[in-house]
C-alpha cells in the first residue's frame, strides 16, 4: 500500500507519454480517462490513514468526471466529425516523446529546488505534477487538431490538480469540486463548438480556422 501513490504517479507520466506518441483520437482520450481515473485513486493512496469526506469527494469527482463523463462527450465529438487521427502535428509523434522525456527529466531536477511544504506524501508529487502540465502545454501547442488539443487541455489541468494534492488541507472542499465542475463544463461547451464547428466549416484544423476572413 505505501508504494501505491508511486505506482499511481507513474502511470499518469507513462501515460502522458503515450498520449504525445499517438496520432489516434480514441487512443489519446482513452489515455486521459486512464489519467484521470488514477488521479481520482491518488488523495485516498496519498492518506489511507487519514480518510475524510474532503478526500472521498474529490476521489469520486474526478473519477466520474474525468474518467467518464469528459471522455463520453470527447468520443461523441470524434462520432460526430468523424475524425480518427491527428495528422498534420507542428512536431512529429516521435520527437513529441523525445522533449517529453526531457520535460519529466527537467522536472525532476527542477522541484528539488522548489519551496515546497515539509513532509510531503510521495517524493513523486511534484515532478508528476510538472511533468504533467508541461507535456499538457506541448500537446496543446504540438497539436492541430481541437480534439486533440482539449485534451492537452485536460493533461494540464491534471498537472494543476496534483500540484493542488500539495496543498490538499488546505483548499476547501468546495473549491476542489468547482474547479472540477469549471473543467466538465469547459469540456462540454468545448465539445458543443467543435461540433458546429465541424459542420460549418468541415474542418477541424486550427490552421484553416485560422486563415479564415470575413
Amino acid at each position: 500500500m505505501e508504494h501505491l501513490p508511486q505506482l499511481i504517479l507513474i502511470v499518469v507520466i507513462l501515460s502522458g507519454l503515450y498520449i504525445l506518441g499517438s496520432p489516434m483520437l480514441t487512443s489519446c482520450i482513452r489515455m486521459s480517462a486512464l489519467q484521470g481515473m488514477a488521479l481520482g485513486l491518488l488523495p485516498v493512496a496519498l492518506y489511507p490513514y487519514e480518510l475524510s469526506l474532503h478526500i472521498v469527494l474529490i476521489a469520486i469527482g474526478m473519477i466520474a468526471i474525468k474518467g467518464f463523463l469528459i471522455p463520453h462527450f470527447l468520443y461523441r465529438a470524434i462520432r460526430d466529425t468523424a475524425l480518427r487521427k491527428e495528422m498534420e502535428p507542428l512536431i512529429g509523434f516521435n520527437l513529441s516523446v523525445v522533449l517529453g522525456m526531457v520535460l519529466i527529466a527537467f522536472s525532476f531536477g527542477i522541484s528539488t529546488k522548489l519551496p515546497l511544504p515539509q513532509g510531503l506524501p510521495s517524493s513523486l508529487l511534484v515532478p508528476a505534477a510538472l511533468s504533467t502540465l508541461m507535456m499538457g502545454l506541448l500537446i496543446i501547442i504540438s497539436r492541430v487538431k481541437l480534439l486533440t488539443q482539449a485534451v492537452g487541455y485536460l493533461i494540464v489541468e491534471n498537472g494543476i490538480f496534483i500540484f493542488g494534492l500539495t496543498l490538499s488541507e488546505a483548499m476547501p472542499e468546495l473549491i476542489e469540486m468547482g474547479v472540477l465542475l469549471d473543467i466538465f463544463v469547459g469540456v462540454f461547451i468545448m465539445g458543443v463548438v467543435i461540433h458546429h464547428i465541424n459542420q460549418m466549416f468541415g474542418s477541424l484544423s486550427s490552421h484553416r480556422l485560422s486563415a479564415l476572413k470575413e
